[in-house]
């Protein structure tokens, strides 16, 4: 019986794990009307099947949720950039190409492959109790049964086969990782003689007429382009703003605990014990007669001796682990055993022994040691969720007909966005210096290319009025208006004169250098090797003794079939280095065990492999992103060795 139990946690355990709680996610309440279809909106096609704004949204809000489980202080805003959402919606797009991949292969996860799996995977430890049982409150804390952990993770793990043979099948050779690993961490002892184009800024002295020429060259007028720029003052409408404007009643605060009073009720779990003679489900009925007996004479001694019960375990119990224990199984709760074990120990009061207890296993002799749970929480102990709580159903409720509202007012009172702010209790925030074209990194409405277009219209700048409602999010609405606003323009070049000039002596002071130290390298291949002035270095990739990374790059790529060799490279804007290479070596041991080296490199080629494949999969289950640009910022496909993919059965083809 305990081992079953312990299958079950290991089962229900992994679910927890990051990679498939994404397809967990909590869909959001419906917006008012004109968002429904905005909603169903087709984001991305995997084999015919639509995902929808809708479920791109609640895998956002989950993985912002996750990371909010970690870090509770978590700036919300750091999820709401086209980035991050853009990759919740690659996450979604590969997880429905490798299910429609598992089922076109016919992959399917047995419950003996599913238990195998999970017995043998250390990384479940971190979510198990010290004595291997399941931890309830993480179950719980995900909202899930354990049916539906299971189901999910049968398919994660069907998912997941779809490329393990791909990513277990790499070959990488001992001679070719050699060679690879020897190349990356070779070490090569160099002198470096430096032309840094500071040295020769001396030298270089331009004139007015220079810089006025700069200035009018048709090529440069972008760098003294001074970009449109707006001040904007705004206001966001979503959960959390309304949420801030509603106060319940003490009434309605406990009419929802009385209501909801099982969501503050700690379950009820059983401490126990147990003595278990084997006889497995399928035994024949004399073993199973014969195991019966054993367990009625166990049974027995505990009624003679019921203080000696885990004295007895430690004798008879045929469950090794639980018997080293005196039985003892830890808490257990519902849904978390077999039924006639389940109900014989929710049967017994604390210390009472059952009689014999049949299951699939064998014969057990129960007792229960200590319950805990099974108690609400007081009322003023949850008094602060409550509020919050009553807040998001209202919020939820209301939001539909405030949005309305906050539309019209905005029409009807369109020169200032004071009124709105103030009907609502919202905050009335300025933002400077704000482009037509989102700025790279930026949240909220400014990452939102609908409300820059309506922020930027030549109403909004001429006539300085509200843009009007503009959906920013899932149940966000936001509206702005331009209260200054300067137009792009040229930079005069009295101000731009000083910054010219610096350009102009850069440019010049590392052309002489290039100059100077190309000259010095020509010379150096005309005549005999000399002694330099300059340290030996000891460089490889793992050290690259401060050197700038084109010189390193330069040093490591030389050919070295006859030293010394000489290495000139240009280092943009900097100047010239020369470098003499004298001796070349071994692999760097400061690179680590050569062992975890080429195990690194194997597995590096199997990610390789595996992303190709997903690659190919992704053309021929014909996935494809349709969400517009203003969405996401846009990330490159895996779409390599697209040809590299085995052949689809000819009855999962479409």
């Amino acid at each position: 019986m305990l081992e079953f139990f312990r299958r079950n946690t290991k089962i229900f355990q992994f679910v927890l794990f990051p990679l498939i709680l994404v397809s967990f996610g909590i869909f959001g309440i419906q917006s008012y009307t004109r968002m429904n279809s905005d909603e169903q909106q087709t984001v991305a096609k995997v084999d015919g099947h639509k995902i929808t704004r809708l479920e791109w949204d609640a895998a956002l809000r989950e993985q912002l949720e996750r990371a909010r489980q970690q870090m509770p202080t978590l700036d919300a805003k750091l999820f709401d950039t086209p980035e991050m959402r853009r990759m919740a919606l690659e996450t979604l797009v590969r997880e429905r190409v490798m299910q429609s991949a598992s089922e076109k292969l016919h992959l399917t996860m047995t419950d003996e492959r599913l238990q195998r799996a999970f017995a043998s995977d250390p990384q479940f430890q971190q979510i198990r109790n010290p004595d291997g049982s399941l931890n309830v409150e993480a179950i719980s804390a995900a909202g899930m049964t354990p049916e539906m952990f299971a189901e999910r993770l049968r398919q994660d793990l069907s998912r997941r086969q779809v490329v393990a043979g791909i990513a277990s099948s790499a070959i990488a050779p001992l001679s070719a990782a050699t060679a690879a690993l020897d190349a990356m961490f070779q070490q090569r002892e160099v002198q470096v003689q430096r032309y840094d184009a500071k040295d020769f800024a001396a030298k270089v002295a331009p004139t007015d007429a220079e810089i006025e020429a700069y200035y009018k060259n048709p090529a440069n007028a972008g760098q003294f382009a001074a970009p449109e720029q707006a001040t904007v003052e705004y206001v966001v409408l979503d959960f959390d703003a309304l949420k801030k404007t509603i106060t319940p009643t003490e009434e309605e605060l406990r009419k929802y605990y009385s209501e909801n009073v099982a969501r503050y009720t700690a379950p009820e779990e059983r401490r126990v014990s147990d003595i278990m003679i084997r006889a497995d489900k399928g035994a024949s009925k004399a073993d199973r007669d014969k195991a019966r007996a054993k367990a009625e004479a166990v049974l027995a001694e505990v009624k003679k001796s019921p203080g000696s019960f885990a004295e007895i375990a430690r004798k008879n119990s045929e469950d090794p682990v639980a018997a080293e224990k005196g039985g003892d199984l830890d808490f257990i709760g519902r849904n978390m055993t077999v039924k006639p074990f389940e109900d014989a120990v929710f049967a017994l009061k604390p210390g009472e022994v059952s009689g014999i207890v049949e299951s699939d296993d064998g014969f057990h002799i129960v007792k229960v040691t200590e319950v805990r749970g099974g108690s609400a929480r007081p009322f003023e102990a949850v008094r602060a969720e409550l509020e919050n709580e009553v807040r998001q159903q209202v919020a939820q409720q209301r939001y539909g007909q405030i949005a309305n509202e906050f539309t019209n007012t905005l029409d009807e009172q369109p020169e200032s966005l004071k009124p709105t702010a103030d009907k609502w209790k919202l905050e009335l925030k300025v933002a400077r210096d704000v482009a037509r074209t989102p700025a790279p990194g930026a949240a909220g409405p400014f990452a939102n290319a609908k409300f820059m277009e309506a922020l930027f219209s030549r109403d909004s700048i001429t006539k300085k009025r509200n843009t009007g409602a503009i959906e920013v999010g899932s149940n966000q609405l936001a509206a702005g208006r331009v209260i200054e606003y300067s137009p792009a323009r040229q930079l005069p070049l009295a101000e731009v004169k000083p910054r010219i000039r610096e350009r102009l002596v850069a440019q010049r002071s590392a052309e002489l250098a290039r100059k100077a130290g190309a000259e010095r390298l020509a010379e150096l291949g005309k005549t005999a090797p000399t002694a330099w002035s300059q340290p030996t270095l000891v460089v490889s990739r793992a050290q690259p003794r401060d050197l700038p990374r084109e010189v390193l790059e330069g040093i490591l790529k030389a050919p070295v079939d006859k030293l010394p060799v000489y290495v000139g490279v240009d280092i943009p804007n900097q100047g010239y280095a020369i470098a003499k290479i004298t001796k070349v070596d071994g692999r760097d041991p400061t690179v680590g065990d050569p062992a975890q080296a080429r195990a690194q490199y194997a597995q590096a080629w199997a990610d390789a492999e595996a992303q190709a494949y997903y690659g190919a999969l992704r053309t021929r289950l014909k996935a494809e992103i349709t969400a517009p640009v203003e969405s996401a910022a846009s990330a490159p496909a895996a779409r390599d060795g697209a040809d590299a993919a085995p052949a689809l059965p000819a009855s999962a083809a479409r």
